[in-house]
């Protein structure tokens, strides 16, 4: 048997490796086991790969090979290439021709089935079951795009991180995949042994006299159309005035790698009015890397995963900013982010107003989150996800004004809920243009 598991990022290849270590993907007699790295940034070519990271070689025993997915379709963007339907048998040769794979038989391993490289490797291996994994907060939202039927009945599970405890992804869900949990103690033990390789990097980064007691993550919202630049740098300085705030005159910015550099200008800026030590490490660490190393009092951020995992993994105090300002803009409604932003939202405190300090209580949380990310999710995915009509209108009915920023009228509206304007929906039912386009598209479905 072969397995090839597919990573884009050193935290998801982190994630496969620590469900290799706890057994999810059976003994290793037997198995001969392979990654694809790929790196699907706007230009990977000045990106750092991941099994070029520091802390890589910790993770490179789980494997037998290593292969660079960016290389073996060169020049094409891992992102947007993906073989034609015809010509997915002659590309299976190539892979097992240039991978040595011969005619065993493989499974798969991959994370955003909807979505290119993940999706152009499971249609290569057009016969091989499909793990999927989720490293974030996306597993608690719905499926993004509808799953072919031939690509869906080969899912067998979906993995994920028990971010939440308790609260059940809807990822796949609607396909009857079961979601299976990755023992959290797993990937600690992972990323621990990333860290003691980074740790010396990062320590050369960073002043020995006074280590930062807070640490601001940046994400590249900008880069992906949520806000403009010039919000994002706003919101970094929010972060940043939050910390301070809090009593924090150290502190650590952490961009996101694909962020551009001019990020931070008007951090620095905003630092020296605030008499604030500002470090900003543009080196290519994990997140958690810096969380075990620095064992930070604060960190603050907009709607990153690394939030949460620093509640749950190593119990640090942490706040979200601009979540509200996310929640109005972010369209469509059927965004995958949306899942992610309102988790963060509703389970974090608000560092430019609440009291900060203490450790998010996340025990009980997964029962006050579960049945709003339930609606929202419904109301994301409402045809995937009938079944949870009647419960979704009784909750919205039963908090009419308390979770008003996570839905949209229009969309309440559209899908007949409570909160909607019924009279609106009841006008246009009657409006003789809608109902003659109505009577057409049901004619042409016929």
């Amino acid at each position: 048997m072969i397995q090839i598991f597919c990573s884009a990022t050193q935290y998801a290849a982190a994630t496969v490796t620590a469900a290799i270590r706890a057994g999810q993907f059976g003994p290793r007699e037997g198995v001969r086991r392979i990654l694809v790295v790929s790196n699907t940034g706007a230009a990977p070519e000045v990106g750092t790969p991941l099994d070029r990271m520091p802390g890589f070689d910790r993770l490179r025993p789980a494997f037998d090979q290593v292969y660079s997915w960016n290389e073996f379709i060169s020049p094409h963007h891992p992102a947007g290439w993906a073989p034609r339907p015809q010509d997915t048998g002659l590309w299976e040769k190539a892979v097992r021709l240039a991978w040595k794979l011969g005619d065993e038989p493989v499974e798969i391993a991959c994370e955003s089935i909807q979505a290119n490289p993940s999706r152009a490797i499971a249609d290569i291996f057009a016969d091989s079951p499909v793990h999927v994994y989720a490293d974030g907060l996306m597993s608690y939202g719905p499926t993004r795009n509808r799953i072919p039927h031939g690509l869906s009945s080969r899912i067998v599970r979906v993995l994920h991180l028990d971010l939440v405890p308790g609260l059940r992804p809807m990822l796949l869900s609607e396909y009857g995949v079961r979601p299976e949990a990755v023992p959290g103690e797993a990937m600690v033990d992972v990323l621990a042994q990333i860290g003691e390789s980074g740790a010396g990097l990062l320590a050369g980064h960073l002043p020995a006299d006074r280590p930062a007691t807070a640490v601001l993550l940046g994400q590249y919202l900008s880069a992906i159309g949520l806000i403009t630049q010039d919000e994002e740098e706003r919101l970094h300085v929010r972060m940043l005035r939050a910390a301070a705030r809090a009593g924090h005159g150290d502190v650590l910015f952490k961009p996101h790698p694909s962020a551009p550099a001019a990020h931070s200008e008007s951090l620095e800026a905003a630092a020296g009015e605030l008499g604030v030590r500002l470090t900003v490490l543009n080196e290519p660490i994990l997140a958690e890397t810096v969380f075990a190393f620095l064992k930070p009092e604060l960190v603050i951020g907009c709607f990153s995963t690394a939030l949460m995992t620093a509640a749950a993994f190593y119990g640090i105090p942490v706040a979200r900013v601009g979540t509200e300002l996310l929640l109005d803009r972010i369209t469509p409604y059927e965004n995958s982010n949306r899942v992610p932003l309102t988790v963060i939202d509703a389970a974090l405190p608000d560092a430019e107003h609440a009291e900060l300090g203490a450790p998010v209580e996340l025990d009980g949380a997964a029962e006050r989150l579960t049945p709003l990310i339930r609606a929202v999710g419904y109301c994301m995915q409402s045809r995937k996800h009938h079944a949870l009509r009647e419960e979704t209108a009784a909750w919205l009915a039963a908090n009419p004004t308390a979770h008003q920023r996570y839905f949209k009228r229009r969309r309440l509206t559209g899908l007949r809920l409570p909160g909607g304007a019924p009279l609106r929906a009841e006008a246009l039912r009657r409006n003789p243009t809608v109902r003659r386009a109505v009577r057409h598209l049901r004619r042409t479905r016929r």
